[in-house]
């Protein structure tokens, strides 16, 4: 049996104990802090052994796979020790996607992600079966669980972002990149960019990159680096080909030589 170490016993953390024993896994639930009631209760109750208050490296150093937490920086001497040693370290997206075959839109953006993700989801849902998770509401991990849906809504995080390996969303948002979270970087704006684009490293040409066309940083980007994705810009001040624009109070959306044309003047958010 193999041995799943979990560095956070919170939302995330949890959700991945409950996927990872469904899944066989033996499973170590290891807290700096202190664990909330709420999420002790779930561990107890599902058997699951955990610690608290600090951690028992002896038994953290065994694991064959640890699932980290976005709130635990990359640069803690644990971390890095066990990177040292060859351990994957790997986020909950990473651990989660693995059991799913679900549609998965990713999206990530330093301001405006989770009403992105929300708003996307509100409207998927009158159609879809989609969940909605990542960095907001229930875990993606205990959702794949517990009722794997068809299609999920991901709102993700660079920290998120830095833990994946195979992750791959069919849909890629960036809504926009400016500087956040430097102190995870080194200071390096360049760095944090770097980690909110490994959103689509392993988009192949079937899959969709959406993003906004207009953000510099986010342009400059992408002249210097090559992509794979079908790339879907959208833009407030240019007319777009393949994405979407906007001009004289309409909303213009071309897919593959298809046009849809909405006024703005009927669209209202309630």
């Amino acid at each position: 049996m193999k041995r799943l170490v979990i560095l956070g016993g919170g939302e995330s953390g949890v959700g991945t104990a409950l996927l990872g024993k469904e899944k066989g896994f033996e499973v170590f639930v290891s807290d700096k802090g202190i664990i909330q009631e709420k999420y002790k209760d779930v561990l107890l109750h599902n058997e699951i052994e955990w610690e608290e208050g600090g951690h028992s490296e002896e038994r953290i150093h065994d694991a064959d796979l640890v699932m980290k937490s976005p709130g635990i920086p990359d640069k803690v001497s644990l971390v890095l020790e066990l990177k040292e040693k060859g351990m994957q370290v790997i986020s909950e997206i990473e651990f989660a996607a693995k059991y799913t075959d679900a549609t998965i839109v990713g999206i990530t953006g330093s301001n405006g992600k989770t009403t992105t993700a929300t708003l996307t989801h509100h409207i998927l849902k009158v159609e879809l079966d989609v969940g909605l998770a990542g960095n907001i509401g229930v875990s993606f991990a205990k959702q794949v669980k517990e009722k794997d849906h068809e299609n999920y809504v991901l709102e993700i995080s660079s920290f998120q972002l830095d833990g994946i390996i195979d992750f791959n969303p069919k849909i890629a948002v960036i809504t926009n990149i400016t500087p956040d979270h430097l102190d995870r970087y080194d200071y390096e704006f360049k760095n944090y960019i770097n980690s909110k684009f490994r959103i689509i490293m392993n988009q192949t040409k079937e899959d969709f990159f959406i993003y906004d066309a207009d953000d510099e940083v986010i342009a400059t980007w992408l002249k210097e680096n090559p992509v794979q994705s079908t790339k879907l810009p959208f833009s407030l001040k240019s007319t777009i080909e393949n994405g979407a624009y906007y001009k004289n109070n309409k909303i213009y959306i071309t897919l593959n030589k298809k046009q849809i044309i909405m006024p703005t003047a009927s669209l209202r958010l309630e």
